[in-house]
This record gives C-alpha cells, structure tokens and sequence, in this order.
C-alpha cells in the first residue's frame, strides 16, 4: 500500500512538472519513455521464451 502512495505522489510530481514544460520538451520525453518501455519488454520477453524452453 506504501508503494501504491509513493506512485501516485511521485506521478503527480511528474505530471505537474509536464503541465509547466515546453510541449517538445515533453513530446521528447514520451517518446524516449516510450522506446524505453518497449525494449524493456522485448528483453523481458525475450529472456522468458529462452528460459521456458531450455
């Protein structure tokens, strides 16, 4: 429960900081996030399929 709390003060934070940037300062930060993301679960997915089958 500790952790949901500390979530969503810390993505209030980041929202209020977003509401105050430049719109491709965080256009920018979506898309690098979101690229992030995606290799996340590439490897996550990949590392899972090499496990199961071996």
């Amino acid at each position: 429960m500790l952790f949901l709390v500390a979530a969503l003060l810390l993505l209030g934070v980041v929202l209020g900081t977003v509401a105050h940037a430049p719109l491709s300062f965080t256009v920018v930060a979506a898309v690098v996030i979101g690229v992030w993301l995606a290799v996340f679960a590439i490897r996550e997915r990949h590392g899972r399929r090499r496990e199961t089958s071996g």
